[in-house]
């Protein structure tokens, strides 16, 4: 059984011109490894509407679920909800659920709910509010979009309200095995190896450091009792240089 899909957008300009540097494509990996679902695809477009659109709609189509950061915020170039709203060809307005969670965290913290605010209570008709606890502004679901904030500890909260409603499969076991030779030398056994386990993933990372070179290989998939065999090939192969 093959395991669910997910892809990831994530949208802005601070990103694609180096002053932010992106953490939650990061955590987003590790959450779906836990939940058995395979991130397959991860896209960065700037605050461009037909660019988000575009991509709103391609990855929708192609995977389970869709994860989008940033863009959902206060300010005149925060058009993600506005954008995703125009991909699912959905009326989009400030919503009373969304209105009300803000103005009750704002009262509570003496803050004026302002026009810019307000922005942040803009949902698009026929979604499901994710849960903020961090912040209280509300993520969204559209279908098998799930739109979220681009700030890592607010991103990460959102996350984890959505995490429960999703479908996984068999969380993704892995095990290194380091290879203190170049992948040069790796390569030909390496090749071979993979070829008579195709149902996992082998992956080899080179390192030079000070104690030499050499390749972590990592082997990823399903089945452990698959990977930990795997894995002693691995050993048996390049005996005397696994360390």
């Amino acid at each position: 059984m093959t395991n669910p899909t997910a892809a990831m957008l994530v949208i802005g300009d601070e990103i694609l011109s180096g002053r932010t540097r992106d953490a939650n494509m990061y955590h987003l990996a590790g959450e779906m490894t836990k939940l058995g679902i395979d991130l397959k695809e991860v896209r960065v477009v700037s605050d461009d509407a037909s660019a988000i659109i575009e991509a709103v709609n391609a990855l929708r189509g192609r995977y389970d679920s869709v994860f989008t950061s940033g863009g959902i915020g206060p300010t005149h170039d925060d058009i993600t909800a506005d954008c995703v709203a125009a991909a699912f060809g959905a009326h989009i307005d400030v919503r009373e659920d969304a209105r009300a969670i803000l103005a009750e965290s704002y009262a509570r913290r003496g803050i004026e709910m302002n026009e810019a605010r307000l922005r942040m209570a803009r949902i698009p008709d026929g979604a499901t509010l994710i849960d903020n606890p961090v912040s209280a502004a509300p993520g969204f679901t559209m279908e098998n979009v799930h739109v979220m904030a681009g700030v890592p500890s607010i991103f990460q909260a959102m996350v984890a309200s959505v995490a429960p409603l999703l479908s996984g499969g068999a969380p993704l076991i892995s095990a290194t095995v380091r290879v203190t030779l170049p992948e040069g030398d790796v390569a030909g056994p390496l090749a071979k190896i993979a070829a008579d386990a195709p149902s996992v993933s082998i992956g080899s990372y080179p390192f030079n450091n000070a104690e030499g070179m050499g390749s972590n290989v990592v082997i990823r998939g399903s089945d452990a009792a698959l990977v930990e065999e795997v894995a002693q090939s691995l050993k048996l192969a390049f005996a005397g240089f696994v360390g």
